[in-house]
Parts: structure tokens; sequence; C-alpha cells
């Protein structure tokens, strides 16, 4: 059954009844066909007006969306021989961040990415998408193995940030971020970053120093959740709720067409209406079609050229406003 966002209710009632009115006529052998076609058109219609209205509150929430494609099943739609390394080689293997080789159109590369899982059993494993410090020593691992066989890397973002327990803290977490921000801005390799889902804080930026960055039409990147913003800014008594949210989300800017204004990212790869999980084989072909260009385009770069165009592209991101006096 699918799983439809409070935003999503007036689209959930149309199906629900389109459905109904499919079993009707297969066992009734009537034909409500016409009736069946006016009902779809309404509730295409009626999504394609939801979504081309979406708040940033409610971008972020779709960016969440239980069904929505994760790394593994990315990896699976556009790649070929797939093989999933493990481990830091210091501690443990972190199962939030999974990597390896595989072949795009029979380019071989490192693939790298946030992993939340499925259902209460994968979802406790995998930490809910949330890495700690053997996860990013991990991934610079795998990246520094791809520079080495002089493969590109490309990573997938998906998460709420990185794992805050204690024990993380007492690994190093903000040691192994800082360390991973410092030796991506240098590896001599091609870096495609692509936001998923959601892009969280230090725990996205710490596979997101690249060439080239891109998000998911309905992802969000932001240095913090708006619930985490919300707490900070307007803490009081009683709960917080999606009134406060949606202004924190508003003031955070943190959609994909926020940030390619900004010139955070470089472009926004389309989804079908309604969302990635409506159609993840198509997402999956934008991603592939945009990860095949993007390499095209960096490996005629010399690796000391490569990491100078990627230090100017940070130094160039973002924008200033000075209020006025």
């Amino acid at each position: 059954m699918r799983y439809y966002l409070e935003f999503e209710k007036p689209i959930e009632e149309l199906e629900i009844k389109i459905e109904e009115l499919k079993r009707l006529s297969d066992r009734k052998e009537i034909d409500i066909t016409s009736e069946i076609k006016k009902l779809e058109k309404k509730a295409k219609e009626l999504r394609s007006e939801i979504f081309s209205n979406l708040s940033p509150w409610q971008k972020t929430t779709l960016a969440r969306h239980p069904e929505r494609p994760y790394t593994l099943d990315y990896i699976t739609l556009i790649t070929e021989d797939f093989i999933e390394l493990h481990g830091d080689r210091r501690f443990a293997d972190d199962p939030a961040i999974i990597g390896g080789f595989a072949r795009i159109n029979d380019k071989t590369l490192m693939i790298i990415g946030h992993q939340k899982g499925r259902g209460t059993k994968e979802r406790i494993y995998r930490n809910f998408g949330q890495p700690q410090p053997e996860g990013y020593r991990k991934a610079l691992r795998l990246m520094r193995l791809a520079e080495r066989f002089k493969k590109p890397i490309v990573t997938f973002i998906d998460t709420p940030g990185a794992y805050p327990g204690i024990g993380a803290e007492e690994r190093g977490q903000s040691e192994a971020i800082a360390t991973n921000l410092m030796e991506m801005s240098r590896i001599k390799t091609p870096i495609i970053s692509i936001v998923i889902g959601e892009g969280g804080s230090g725990g996205a930026l710490a596979l997101g120093v690249s060439d080239r960055v891109f998000m998911v039409e309905h992802s969000v990147y932001s240095v913090i959740s708006p619930e985490g913003c919300a707490a900070i800014l307007w803490r009081k008594d009683g709960d917080l709720g999606a009134e406060e949210f949606a202004k924190a989300a508003d003031a955070l800017k943190l959609t994909a067409q926020d940030l390619l204004r900004f010139k955070v990212i470089d472009d926004i790869i389309p989804e079908p209406l309604g969302g990635a999980h409506r159609d993840s084989a198509a997402v999956a072909k934008n991603i592939a079609d945009v990860v095949i260009k993007s390499i095209e385009d960096l490996s005629s770069k010399s690796a000391g050229k490569l990491i100078e165009d990627r230090y100017k592209r940070l130094r160039k991101m973002g924008s200033l406003e000075f209020a006025g006096t």
C-alpha cells in the first residue's frame, strides 16, 4: 500500500477511488473505463498543481519519504558488477555508509553513499543513515583507493546528519568529518556528488566536497534540519510544531531551487510528477546520464587542474548580501 504525506491526502482519496472502480470493473464485468479515465486525469492535474507549489517544509518531508529510493536502490538500477567494500581498517564497518567499485556504461567508478534502510530492523542496523566516525573513515579509504587506480568517484548524499552519540564523539566524529573535507579537496580524481534525499549538516558535507554537485529535484541540503533550527531559534514551553518547522525551512533556503540560485550546486536532476518513489527507474536514468556526462567533462583534466578548479569552485560558492545602513 502506497504511503501518502499529509499534503498528498487529496491525491490519496482520488487514487483510492480509482483503485476501487478498477476492482469493481474486474468483478462485475461492467465498462466504467471512461469514468476511470476522468478520475485519472483529475488525479494527474491535482498532483501537478500540488507538486508545482510545494513549500520548503513540504519538500523536506518529501525528501524523507519512506518509499524514496536510497543509495542501494540507485546502485541496483544504474550499475553493473557492484562490489561492496567494508571497514575502515581501524575500528569497524559502518553500515550507514556503503561503497565499492561498479560500472556504468562500461566506465568503472567508485560509488559511496549514505544508506538509511527500510523497515524497523534495517533502519536500526543502518542507524537511520547517520554515520559514525568509522563510516567516514571507510569512505575516505575508498576514495583513496579510487585515486590509486585513477577511477572517478560518485557520492550519494542522504542523511539527517552524522550520529551525535557519545561513542561517536569519543572516537573522533568531528575529526573524521574535518579530515574528509580536507582530503576530498585534494583527491586527484574526479568527484561527483548527488543529493538524493536529505543532505544534513557536516554529515552530508563529509561526502560533498566535489568537482560537481547535483541535487535531485525534491531533495534538501542544509547546515541543520528545520526541527533543529526551530529548537534553537524558538525554544519555548511546550512542543514545537509544523508551523515553527515550516518557518525554519523557509529561512534555511534548503531546496534544490534555492541552492542552484545561490550557486551552491551545479544543476538539478528532475524527478517524475509525485516524487522519485513514483518512478525510481526514470530518476535513476537521469542520474546515470548526469554522472556519465560529468565524468566525460572532467576526465580530460590533469590532476593538478582538477584540484585547482575544485578549489576555485569552493571559493566562489554562495553569495553575500549586505544590509543598508
